[in-house]
């Protein structure tokens, strides 16, 4: 468990930071737009949020006093540019990271949800794999990083929620957890094809930022 616990936002720009490093490699380390885009996408995220550019970078600035985030601007462009240092900072490989991230991006899930989720981020062999990279998140020192959650009346599996904000809230939920699962599955395929379109966006978006930075150049030397 980080101290002081990250915040809401803080955890969704790392979330989604990770996310896009692995599923739009070539725009990545992400400009403000694309990351302010990525935090507020509708698929793949629990809950939606709804954040403005400006909630975005107070985030960045608090993750990058942490040394949890850096900000670049590479060579010959204006665009500053966000990239995570999760793996450095807290010592994770790409399977621990892949794992945190969807728990960081989708809240407390079980671990076939986990499965089928990460599935775009990393190729666990089978559900016992997983699960072993679960209790080595649980069992890390000197903090864990993953917690067990008490199963309720109704669950017939357990959950597993990240512990970068803390401990988890213990909440009522209307559905349990079997059904939860169901319905993740039932969405996954139009999750996947939603995902697909935003990643054309993404790419869009960087070529456009590219565009622009061309262009700034080229009247530049008009000038």
């Amino acid at each position: 468990m980080l101290q002081p616990p990250l915040t809401d936002v803080e955890v969704r720009i790392l979330g989604s930071l990770l996310e896009k490093e692995v599923t739009t490699p070539d725009n990545y380390p992400l400009s403000l737009n694309a990351l302010a885009a990525a935090c507020n996408q509708t698929t793949n995220r629990e809950p939606v949020m709804r954040l403005a550019e400006d909630a975005v970078v107070e985030g960045a600035v608090a993750l990058r006093r942490r040394y949890l985030l850096r900000q670049i601007q590479p060579a010959g462009s204006r665009v500053t540019k966000y990239e995570h240092l999760l793996a450095q900072e807290l010592r994770l490989g790409t399977r621990e990271l892949a794992v945190l991230g969807v728990l960081m991006l989708r809240g407390p899930q079980t671990p076939g949800e986990l499965y089928a989720r990460t599935a775009r981020l990393e190729s666990f062999a089978d559900l016992a794999d997983l699960e072993g990279v679960l209790e080595s998140l649980i069992a890390r020192e000197p903090e864990a990083l993953v917690a067990r959650l008490p199963r309720r009346a109704g669950q017939k599996e357990v959950r597993y929620a990240h512990l970068l904000s803390g401990e988890p809230a213990q909440t009522e939920e209307s559905a349990p957890s079997d059904e939860r699962e169901v319905r993740a599955h039932r969405s996954d395929a139009g999750d996947d094809r939603v995902a697909a379109l935003e990643r054309t966006v993404d790419a869009l978006q960087a070529e456009l930022a590219a565009l622009r930075t061309e262009f700034e150049a080229f009247r530049a030397l008009l000038q």
